[in-house]
């Protein structure tokens, strides 16, 4: 059950809802933050899924140098 399963009706509820409770003027701030919140969390999962990457492929050469001695 991820985000794609609230369907446009509950998208609609629930921005509404969250104008009535912060206001006008508060909900740009809080969709700022969410952004850059996210935005942060795919920059860390980038990093993180590179240095993976990075490991991988060091243990491989360790392994194809080891195979040719």
């Amino acid at each position: 059950m991820g985000l794609g399963s609230i369907g446009f009706p509950g998208l609609i509820l629930i921005l509404v809802i969250a104008l009535i409770i912060f206001g006008p003027k508060k909900l740009p701030e809080i969709g700022k933050a969410a952004g850059n919140t996210l935005r942060e969390f795919k920059k860390s999962a980038q990093d993180l899924t590179s240095d993976v990457s990075d490991e991988v492929k060091e243990t491989k050469e360790i392994v194809k140098d080891d195979q040719n001695k």
